[in-house]
This record gives C-alpha cells, structure tokens and sequence, in this order.
C-alpha cells in the first residue's frame, strides 16, 4: 500500500507522472549561496530561523548547515492543505512558538510559496508582538500564484505554477522524503 511505481527519471502516483525539475545537486548548491548570503547579511546579530512544518524541515536543515554564524531555530505547524493538490484557502496553527520572539531577529523559512496564505498568516500572527526584523527565505517561488502583497527575501528558484513533490514537499503527506524535486507531467 502507498508504493510509488519508480522507473527511470520518472515517479508515478496513481495514474499520474512525475518528471525530475531540480536535482539534489542543484538544490544543494543554491542552498549553499543561500546559507553564505544569510550568514554575511546576519554576522552581527544573532538570528532565530522559524521554519513552517511540515514542508520546510529538509530545507531548514540543509539550511542551517550552510550557516556559519550562531543562530536559534524553532517552529510554526500550519495546516493548510488537505489531501488536495490545492489550497483548502484557510489557515489553522498547529503548533506555536516555543520561542520569545520580541525584539528577536527573525528568518521565516519555508519550502514553497504558492499564494502566499501561509506567509501572510504569519505574517498577521508576528505583528501581535515586536520583533527586531522579519525576513523571509523560501526554496520555491511561484510569482504567477501570489496573492498576497508579501516580500520574499531570499528565493531558492522561482518555478511556474505546476504541482512538485520531493524534498520537503508532499502529495498527501507522501513524497516528502525525496532528494530531488520532481513536477506533475503535463
């Protein structure tokens, strides 16, 4: 139960093909320059990153080994996608912060932006407190699908507006585990 057929280059759920988009090596290798560029811009300052579970964890992680200054992390759960390839357009919180985030400087970090409700979510949620910055990171950008007026600090790639699974990005909560990124053929 739950296998995926694997051939060669591609991933079948069900009835439906998947095709590679962005390899291990390309993901790695932007994360890296992510990870130098975030570290430079933050030497003076102690960061708290805050990932978004449950897609940013693979992200987060590889992330945070490309950091070379010190940091805090903690997490937000959010539930905003059923079973569905498409947003459910509402937002319930899961799991809060653990941390005190006032005055903090903050890296909101997640696996994708699609319309950006979970980020303006956020967004909503830190303005009941005063943290010294906010900034966002994110691995996958779709501009085409924003809906909100939100600022994006550091994009990993912007990709069109297709379904992906892999890497920290599910379909029905499977598909997570993958290294690379694969896109729903057409």
């Amino acid at each position: 139960m739950g296998e995926m057929k694997n051939s060669k280059n591609e991933i079948w759920v069900g009835s439906e093909k998947f095709v590679p988009f962005l390899t291990e090596e390309e993901i790695q290798k932007r994360i890296a320059d992510l990870g130098k560029q975030i570290s430079e811009e933050y030497k003076t300052k102690l960061p708290i990153f805050i990932g978004v579970l449950n897609g940013s964890f693979m992200f987060m992680s590889d992330l945070l080994k490309n950091i070379t200054i010190n940091c805090e992390m903690d997490f937000f759960k959010l539930s905003s996608y059923g079973d569905d390839k498409i947003s459910s357009g509402k937002v319930k919180m899961v799991k809060d912060l653990n941390a005190d985030i006032n005055d903090r400087h903050l890296i909101i970090v997640e696996d994708i932006i699609d319309t950006g409700l979970s980020i303006n979510y956020i967004e909503q949620l830190i303005k009941e407190h005063t943290p010294a910055s906010v900034k966002v990171a994110s691995l996958l950008v779709k501009p085409e699908s924003i809906k909100y007026d939100i600022k994006i600090d550091y994009i990993g790639f912007e990709i069109p507006n297709k379904f992906v699974i892999g890497y920290g990005l599910d379909y029905a909560q499977k598909y997570r585990n993958l290294s690379s990124i694969y896109v729903l053929s057409e």
